[in-house]
């Protein structure tokens, strides 16, 4: 297992846009992010396709993995982290210079498709990667990041929280959509409800997962790691009863439930239920069936904020019964 180092005030970000254009259809907001960034220590580096538009893409799937390759080559980058998601970074999993970031290795992080590149490269090197937060809806939030999201950041990357350690719990979430173009507040918070145990139970392993739409485009190929033993971890957004009945059914009849060890669903922004006579907590009992593996539900991971981060491939402790996530090992080196 490689791990990077842990991010110090003065150390190189470069910027990637591996999927949807972000930065030029939200411009003030992507230059609050790189700002925010700016403002925590760090410099830098926008990438080739920050300025690129190709309607729902940035650029094409060369030049999207070749800006990629470019902060992977360049050493005094020390991380890579995405504007935001969008549908089509599993486009550029054939084209990573794998084996180069294995000997030189970096802090790699996004969230939602990104999830395509955050898993492959933990499938092919081995390296710990980020299931965090992206320049555009995170970093650039109004007026300024959430300052529970800033402290999980740096809580993990550049390690102010040190292994052993159990997530708390955030008094406050939020999953409201504000126009970003023509935003004048900051998101009304809602008080935590907190997380759900759907099945008790006490399981430690490899913290591995991602956004479950995602999943779908890469799923049972080279650049989908072995989750056997794993704790799991989904998430997703702006999904209904039926897609979610169908993707996680994907998992059920792709032997998912019956390889892993235990299982994290995080709070599913902006969900749908069709006027459906039960719950989607109801739903994932009835799909999942009689597998008896510890299930957490409601966590605060991926599309609603603040988030955690969530080291892919570190060792935690899920204790579903008592309703707690343990980090047992950092996610970086000091």
């Amino acid at each position: 297992m490689l791990k990077p180092n842990a991010l110090k005030n003065g150390d190189t970000v470069g910027i990637i846009t591996p999927s949807s254009p972000a930065p030029v259809l939200f411009k003030e907001r992507y230059r609050r992010g790189l700002t925010q960034l700016e403002k925590m220590g760090f410099k830098i580096i926008e990438g080739s396709c920050s300025k690129e538009i190709q309607a729902y893409r940035s650029s094409s799937i060369r030049a999207r993995a070749e800006e990629i390759n470019e902060l992977i080559y360049n050493d005094d980058v020390k991380a890579i982290i995405s504007t935001i998601g969008g549908l089509n970074s599993n486009s550029l999993l054939p084209y990573i210079d794998y084996e180069y970031l294995k000997s030189s290795p970096k802090v790699v992080m996004g969230y939602s498709d990104v999830t395509a590149l955050l898993l492959g490269i933990y499938a092919k090197t081995g390296l710990t990667t980020f299931y965090g937060p992206a320049i555009v809806p995170s970093f650039g939030e109004f007026p300024e990041m959430l300052p529970k999201g800033k402290e999980y950041f740096e809580d993990i990357v550049k390690l102010k929280k040190r292994a052993p350690f159990s997530l708390e719990v955030p008094l406050e979430w939020t999953e409201e959509r504000l126009d970003w173009n023509s935003q004048i507040r900051g998101k009304e918070m809602s008080k935590n409800e907190g997380w759900i145990t759907l099945r008790e139970g006490n399981a430690t392993g490899r913290l591995i997962g991602g956004n479950l739409n995602t999943m779908s485009g890469f799923m049972g190929s080279e650049f989908f790691p072995i989750l056997k033993g794993a704790i799991f971890f989904i998430e997703d957004s702006s999904k209904d009863m039926a897609i979610q009945e169908r993707s996680l059914s994907m998992l059920k009849v792709a032997g998912v439930f019956d390889e892993i060890a235990g299982l994290i669903i995080g709070k599913h922004e902006h969900f749908n239920d069709l006027g459906s006579p039960f719950s989607l907590n109801e739903l994932i009992i009835e799909i999942i069936g009689d597998t008896n593996i510890p299930i957490l539900s409601n966590v605060d991971i991926g599309h609603t904020f603040p988030s955690h981060v969530f080291p892919i491939g570190i060792e935690v402790n899920l204790d579903a019964t008592k309703g707690t996530i343990m980090f047992l090992e950092d996610g970086v080196y000091e």
